[in-house]
């Protein structure tokens, strides 16, 4: 019998997750470790930075810690996708209101006049009239006539023009493939590692989700990320067809004004819940603390807003990646998550809405185990499951108590570190009774549950076959 003693940290006194992002502040085995201590349950591999090597180095980290401390860490690889972004320029460029400014495929350094701009696609998708917002809009040009390989445009909003600086079309779909022959080289590499999750960048359209999913072959599970306002159109296809989902508020809150913003979040994390799929928030949560040691008030209310919708997870990147405070930062946040929840416990009519019941066994069986635990005053329901998918179902409930998942795989675990409320530990024991013994000795070890305090168990019969959820059980400690 395998019974893992879960570590007295922060990360299991919470139900949501947190992803944090590696980079040159974080990616030592030292800072990794505090991390984890600090309340990290999931980290993000940015492929838009760092070597194969340096992500393999990585990815042997956290293996590494996972077996020595004896418990479960899940990696997201985040792929770069179509990125665009001008060319090089002059320095001191300042492009002013009504100025005419020409984009252009010629690589020469870019002036106050014009700068390169590669990708045929774009230039075939591009309408007259259309907009194209520079350094996440700092800058907004508008198609006055259109060439082969030349745009000439018209400067809305003016300002500092900066070489390689990023580059969007809001309302506008473009004919382009949802990844590059870069992000091909990176998949091969992700679905031959030890990586948990795969997300997607810039999703157009729920098309793109199929184009990877064929590639993927269901190797990995996929994270479809909604930061163009176009995929807002195939929302319920794209979620329904993916894996799971992040609010990639950034690139979203550049092309959409940023007033609709918070209501999109909202409404993407309610149709995740309704679906079963685990939905990460993401983007500039706490982004002072890339410099300061302490939030923003504003910045504390943004996690805690997440935590109010239902997300599953909140995601931390430049302030773990690069900032000066990584470890505070995670501490901070998961200061902040434990707050929110404990509030929602002392108020339960701030939490998350119910969902609708729906027609659906499993369904059914979890929305049953919930009501039941809830109405015998249960310390915690107990999921045993092959795939992970029992676990998903309960967990978008969003119980106000223990969600403990019984599982034999622990690529299921990894994976389990995404969801909201999952506690996951290794079951290879064979048969119902036993594995009902076992449980109850792994909440006892981990002091999970006292003794005479009912846990509610929730099964497939027969037991050990995958799909079959249809039993509940009161167990008494």
């Amino acid at each position: 019998m395998c019974y893992t003693i879960i570590m007295k940290n922060t990360q299991f006194l919470r139900s949501t997750k947190i992803v944090a992002t590696l980079g040159p502040s974080s990616n030592t085995e030292n800072k990794i470790k505090k991390l984890i201590f600090a309340g990290v349950n999931v980290f993000r591999l940015n492929f838009s930075h760092g070597s194969h090597e340096d992500h393999l180095s990585t990815i042997n980290i956290i293996r590494r810690i996972e077996t020595k401390l004896k418990l479960q860490l899940g990696i997201l690889a985040d792929l770069q996708g179509p990125k665009f972004r001008i060319g090089k320029v002059e320095d001191n460029v300042k492009l002013k209101v009504n100025d005419l400014f020409i984009l252009d495929q010629d690589k020469k350094i870019g002036s106050r006049k014009r700068a390169y701009l590669g990708h045929n696609e774009i230039y075939k998708s591009i309408k007259i009239n259309s907009i194209i917002l520079i350094d996440d809009g700092k800058i907004k040009l508008k198609v006055l006539s259109k060439k082969k390989d030349i745009l000439k445009t018209k400067v809305l909003v003016g300002g500092k023009l900066s070489s390689n600086k990023g580059v969007n079309f809001p309302n506008l779909i473009l004919d382009t493939k949802p990844i590059t022959a870069k992000d091909r080289n990176d998949l091969n590499f992700i679905l031959e590692n030890e990586i948990d999750w795969i997300a997607l960048s810039f999703v157009q359209k729920v098309d793109d989700v199929k184009y990877v999913k064929k590639i993927i072959k269901n190797k990995k599970p996929l994270i479809s990320k909604i930061e163009k306002p176009s995929a807002l159109n195939d929302l319920d296809q794209i979620i329904e067809l993916s894996d799971g989902i992040m609010v990639a508020r950034g690139d979203l809150g550049v092309e959409l004004p940023p007033s609709n913003v918070p209501g999109i979040q909202k409404n993407i994390i309610m149709a995740c819940r309704v679906l079963g799929k685990p939905v990460i928030v993401a983007t500039q949560m706490l982004e002072s603390m890339i410099n300061t040691p302490v939030p923003t008030r504003a910045e504390a209310s943004d996690v805690a807003t997440a935590v109010f919708d239902g997300a599953d997870a909140v995601m931390l990147s430049a302030e773990t990646a690069v900032g000066q405070y990584p470890v505070d930062t995670v501490n901070t946040m998961s200061n902040i998550l434990e707050a929110t929840e404990m509030h929602i416990k002392l108020h339960p009519h701030d939490s998350p809405r119910a969902l609708k019941k729906e027609n659906s066994i499993y369904h059914a069986v979890s929305n049953a185990a919930v009501n039941l635990a809830e109405t015998v005053n249960a310390k915690a329901i107990v999921a045993f499951t092959a795939s992970g998918k029992t676990a998903f179902r309960i967990s978008r409930e969003r119980p106000d108590l223990l969600l403990i998942v019984m599982t034999p795989e622990n690529i299921v675990r990894r994976k389990l570190s995404l969801l909201w409320g999952a506690r996951s530990f290794l079951s290879k024991v064979q048969g119902y009774e036993a594995a009902i013994k076992e449980a109850r000795q792994t909440i006892k070890i981990n002091k999970l549950a006292k003794v005479n305090e009912n846990i509610i168990v929730v099964a497939g019969m027969p037991f050990g076959i995958e799909g079959t959820t249809n039993s509940i059980r009161v167990v008494t400690i």
